[in-house]
């Protein structure tokens, strides 16, 4: 199925779905937690039901209501678990193997085709250093693990994905003698792993910080129930966002934006580096944007979700935008950047494709295509965007929403785009 989008504009007020990666972490924490541990403001997407189905194979038992996840009883470490299907998710997976490094039979965890084409051996590798049993083709899923890990000094490169070392700081207060964990070279998404430890506090264990994004400690602890919210997402929130300022009239987005830290708030700083003026209240956000933007040079290093959102603005700015320091997003569903290269120049924008990110610049003739997002949600949503402000484009895999805006094209649609499934 694909998606016709016609030239258009949006007007009214819209809510900003939940954070996903805090629902993730969240769902996952309580679930080790349980004692009617509960989750509020959840975002329930195909990626974060894959969790919540990953903590019932631990042996959770979890009820949901509506945006609420209430865990009423924890993981059951030690319980029989075969295999876990996380589907597209990676944090899903990543997280999981932690957590199966636990349990002293072998448990299979994979997923979906695009999920077999990731990355785990790093994380693979600083398990099997502590006893775990870890099996796979090429540290790609499906893997098998074995325990059970005891703890000790774990050592973890931290150029490809701050997942692993969420991974590895979930699972240690859950070991016989902790973790002393040491990471390599220089962290990508750091945000990420802050968000890590800030949810583990709520949950009642603390980290602590050796050296930041170097080294921690993690020592035995139990995690306590609690109440915990999600707060908005930044990275739909940059769709949202970049959607005004291309195809907006008077666009109000709705959403506590909350304490918690968000990477991809650096969004809102990139808006204002690029001309685009934001008001943030209390419950709403607002932004007033000129015609033209001014072009300039972004780092992503802690942001490789707002590499679409980013990308796409380069349709109406006057001069080029520069996205460095953002590999790692080629590790993401798809390889973002190639995919970004191949398919803007279609729609008039001149990409030139560096190793680590994209410098984009309109070339002032823009014209409808067919864009292939590749079943990445992210890409499909930002294609969707740029289609409103073109007109006359066809946009591949609507289904890929599911993962993590599941109401996007409703909500799109329902503030006057023209996004209709062919």
């Amino acid at each position: 199925m694909n998606c016709k989008v016609e030239k258009s504009k949006i007007k009214g007020i819209i809510d900003c779905p939940s954070n996903k990666s805090y629902t993730h972490r969240g769902i996952f924490l309580a679930s080790l937690a349980g004692n009617n541990s509960k989750v509020e403001n959840v975002l329930l997407s195909a990626d974060t039901k894959a969790t919540i189905e990953a903590c019932e194979k631990f042996g959770a038992i979890i009820e949901v209501y509506n945006s609420v996840v209430i865990v009423k009883e924890s993981i059951k470490i030690g319980s029989k678990v075969s295999e876990i299907n996380t589907g597209n998710s990676g944090t899903t997976i990543r997280i999981a193997i932690g957590i199966a490094s636990l349990f002293s039979e072998e448990i299979t965890l994979t997923g979906d085709e695009s999920i077999q084409k990731r990355p785990m051996q790093p994380l693979l590798d600083a398990l099997s250093s502590i006893g775990a049993e870890c099996n796979s083709i090429d540290g790609k899923p499906p893997v098998k693990i074995k325990g059970s890990i005891a703890g000790g000094d774990v050592t973890i490169p931290g150029n490809l994905s701050s997942q692993f070392i969420s991974s590895l700081l979930i699972t240690a207060p859950l070991t016989k003698n902790g973790i002393n964990l040491t990471i390599q070279g220089d962290l990508v998404s750091k945000p990420y792993l802050d968000a890590t430890i800030r949810t583990m506090r709520e949950f009642g264990v603390s980290v602590q910080t050796l050296i930041p994004y170097k080294k921690y400690n993690i020592s035995p602890q139990i995690y306590k129930n609690t109440t915990f919210k999600v707060p908005i997402d930044f990275s739909s929130l940059a769709l949202l966002l970049s959607s005004i300022v291309l195809s907006g009239e008077d666009v109000t987005i709705k959403g506590s934006i909350g304490n918690l830290p968000q990477g991809d708030e650096a969004f809102i700083d990139f808006l204002n580096q690029l001309g685009v003026l934001v008001t943030i209240n209390e419950n709403e956000i607002k932004i007033k944007s000129p015609e033209k933007l001014k072009g300039g040079r972004f780092d992503l290093r802690n942001s490789p979700d707002l590499l679409p959102p980013l990308a796409i603005l380069s349709l109406i700015s006057s001069d080029p935008i520069e996205i460095v320091n953002v590999k790692h997003a080629r590790l993401k569903e798809t390889d973002r950047i190639a995919i970004l290269a191949r398919e803007l120049p279609k729609i008039g924008i001149k990409v030139e494709e560096k190793e680590d990110g994209l410098i984009l610049e309109s070339s002032g003739n823009l014209i409808g295509a067919k864009l292939d997002s590749e079943n990445d949600h992210r890409l499909f949503m930002a294609f969707c965007i740029a289609g409103t402000h073109i007109g006359d484009c066809i946009v591949t895999d609507p289904k890929s929403v599911q993962v993590s805006y599941p109401n996007f094209i409703e909500e799109m649609n329902r503030l006057g785009a023209k996004i209709q499934s062919i």
